[in-house]
């Protein structure tokens, strides 16, 4: 089982970056897929999820409108758009899947992908 995201990077506020989450060695469609988030001192929090067939989504508080995630079944991705980035969601982005719904934080994980935002 692997997951492995990519995207990430330095931006500037007000900016856009689309994560990516690519997925392998298990049945994807059958998971639901979520991104966390980590911040230096502070302790990691969901930022969105999405279930299997797409059928519910959940949004961390602080998103607000600005982040989308999505899957592609298909080819066994899934991506988190994020649109009017600020300094605050400077942090380590992890991809997880897991079979359950609501999000639990268990299944598997990818190693992470840096986004920094500068003020």
């Amino acid at each position: 089982v692997q997951l492995a995201e990519s995207g990430g990077a330095l931006v500037q506020s007000g900016g856009s970056l689309r994560l990516s989450c690519t997925v392998s060695g298990f049945i994807f469609h059958m998971y639901s897929v979520i991104w966390y988030r980590q911040s230096p001192g502070k302790e990691r929090e969901l930022v969105a999820g999405l279930s299997a067939l797409s059928r519910h989504t959940v949004y961390g508080d602080f998103v607000k409108g600005r982040f989308t995630i999505s899957r592609d079944d298909a080819n066994n991705m899934f991506y988190l758009q994020m649109n009017m980035l600020a300094p605050e969601d400077t942090a380590v982005y992890f991809c997880n899947a897991e079979t359950a719904w609501p999000p639990t934080a268990f299944g598997h994980w990818g190693q992470g992908t840096q986004v920094t935002v500068s003020s």
